[in-house]
């Protein structure tokens, strides 16, 4: 059996590379995208060395597109857009049109056709869902007003992309010039109008049948109790409705995968769906980065450097400016303005896949693909520093105000940021708790929430770190010292240098092995307990300075062989005669 496969080469070496790379990039305070598509850039056709299968790349990243769009889908709640409604929704279609246009410009100022020119504007107007999340994510700002605005915002783009991939096909030959060449207006329209009622027909399916069969499909997997069913439920409903809709309807894999998650986001299991789907869907996500990067010539970065500089203006000026200038003319502060324009400065993944749908229906020359993913490459990794000049000159995001007590200000003599690409990643925290001798909880799930309960029931000093937002919102108004983080990188904020205990009830047992380890460092006297799942485990936090870790499933056994030493308690009955 030969070992050394087109395939399991593609994959092997795609996934390695990007995983070095990624990792460099997240070392360096960059998004991991910029990794993954410069992996692509080292084993495509235009660098030396090992030259990976494009062909199989493409269609490995067909499979990354359709998980990247049933996780949109999933992840789509038309709640969250109609609270931001009257800012999200003329705000981004503003911003859509301004960028489209100076796209549109710069492409008649290259000699291209008013086709590819709207094209390749699409293709700019949009900022990649992945950046924008993580950036919001990082700064605690998912559930604020800027951070709802921002993904409102980010809605009305994904909508406006995934319509443009519905249509682009049918008017292909309108904007490429083909009609001029002998199809009539009329044929054009008609083959619009079959796009459009396919589109429709398949609405119509999916609102009608799909809504009611995939959540009973997965509730019916979901009762059998098998983990690896479900798992493989959720896969076959992403990849078999998109199938499904190009050959059925027409229509793409994409809005395909999209309309099944946004089906399925209705189900109350629709955030197991998500859980389940999350590695496969990250691992193609990887793929399909790498196979856009395999597409990018770096020559263009010498050979038009100018043009390269104009894509990349427009991508972090022009379309920010325009965000900027909407969100204040809506009577918006400067912060919430310049936060939003500095989100969307950055394209990304619906980006790659306009402009390879562009240059394959051949509306928009390879020259504008080739920009757009310089423009991409430029953009992500510049991003980091707007946010960081954002703050650094006295425009902090609203974390500060969120994350601290009401009856407790920051401190004024906060140490200043570090610039990207120094030092550690750390977050700046918002406050930093002022008690002693108190107990840092790590963790407020279901077991931390019980521990926490019991301490909060004796009266005992606490401050609790945990990510979830909501649970933190609900301790602050308790009066209970809290902030929304990962402890990580926000371990300060609780003083843990002062405090007496710290109780780690986080499950993921690498993540509290550097809870313990910093904190152990910061307080050597610090009494510090853990929760393990197995010996290994458990000896792993010893090393790193537990000095008590709690196992559940002894505990549980423990409490088992206690209960059957212990006589069963007398009934009523009993107790009579």
């Amino acid at each position: 059996m030969p070992h050394d496969t087109p395939l399991i080469a593609t994959i092997v070496v795609g996934l390695s590379l990007a995983f070095v790379l990624g990792t460099v990039a997240q070392r360096m305070r960059l998004s991991p995208i910029v990794g993954y598509l410069l992996a692509g850039v080292f084993i495509g056709p235009f660098t030396p060395g090992f030259v990976a299968d494009q062909t199989l790349a493409t269609e490995l990243a067909e499979i990354g597109i359709i998980l990247l769009m049933f996780g949109v889908g999933l992840h789509f709640s038309l709640s969250d857009l109609l609270s931001v409604r009257t800012i999200a929704v003329p705000g981004a279609l503003f911003q859509i049109l301004s960028a489209t246009l100076l796209g549109l410009a710069l492409s008649l100022w290259f000699g291209w056709s008013i086709g590819a020119g709207l094209v390749f504007g699409l293709a700019l107007s949009v900022a990649s869902t992945v950046v924008l999340l993580r950036a919001l994510q990082e700064r605690h700002l998912m559930t604020s007003e800027q951070g709802r605005i921002a993904v409102g915002w980010l809605i009305v783009e994904d909508l406006v992309m995934v319509l443009t991939l519905v249509a682009l096909p049918a008017i292909a030959p309108l904007l490429s010039g083909d009609a001029a060449a002998g199809l009539s207006s009329g044929e054009i329209a008609r083959t619009l109008g079959l796009t459009l009622f396919k589109v429709i027909a398949f609405f119509a399916v999916m609102m009608i049948v799909g809504r009611r069969l995939i959540p009973a499909i997965l509730h019916y997997i979901a009762h059998t109790g098998s983990r690896e069913l479900f798992r493989l439920g959720v896969l076959t409903i992403a990849l078999g409705v998109a199938f499904g809709a190009a050959k059925l309807f027409g229509v793409s894999f994409a809005l395909g995968a999209f309309f099944a998650g946004m089906i399925l986001s209705e189900s109350p299991l629709s955030q197991r769906a998500a859980n389940e789907s999350l590695p496969l869907r990250d691992a193609f996500a990887v793929l399909f980065f790498v196979s856009v990067g395999m597409l990018f010539n770096p020559r263009i970065l010498i050979d038009d450097f100018g043009s390269v500089l104009a894509t990349v203006a427009i991508i972090m000026v022009g379309k920010s400016l325009a965000a900027l200038a909407i969100v204040v003319a809506f009577g918006y502060s400067l912060r919430t303005a310049l936060l939003i324009a500095v989100s969307l400065a950055q394209i990304g993944e619906f980006s790659f896949i306009l402009a390879t749908l562009g240059v394959t229906l051949e509306v928009m020359p390879e020259e504008g693909r080739e920009l757009i993913l310089a423009g991409a490459l430029i953009s992500i990794m510049l991003n980091p520093l707007l946010f960081y000049l954002m703050d650094r000159f006295g425009l902090e995001d609203a974390a500060v105000e969120e994350d601290a007590p009401q009856d407790q200000a920051p401190p004024s003599t906060a140490p200043p940021a570090k610039p990207p690409g120094t030092g550690e990643k750390t977050v700046k925290p918002a406050f930093v708790s002022k008690q002693e001798g108190h107990t840092v909880l790590v963790g407020f799930g279901r077991v931390g929430g019980v521990v926490g309960e019991q301490l909060i029931a004796r009266g005992s000093p606490l401050f609790v770190i945990d990510d979830s937002e909501e649970a933190v919102a609900a301790l602050k108004a308790r009066k209970i010292e809290a902030i929304a983080a990962n402890a990580v990188t926000a371990l300060k904020a609780s003083n843990v240098a002062a405090a007496k205990n710290l109780i780690v009830a986080v499950p993921d047992c690498f993540e509290a092995g550097q809870i313990v380890e910093q904190a152990r460092a910061k307080n050597a006297g610090l009494r510090i307990i853990a929760r393990a799942h197995s010996d290994a485990e458990e000896k792993y936090l010893k090393q790193y300075g537990a000095d008590e870790v709690v196992q559940g499933s002894r505990e549980t056994a423990d409490a088992m062989l206690n209960s059957l030493d212990t006589p069963p308690p007398i009934s009523g009955d009993d107790a009579k005669r």
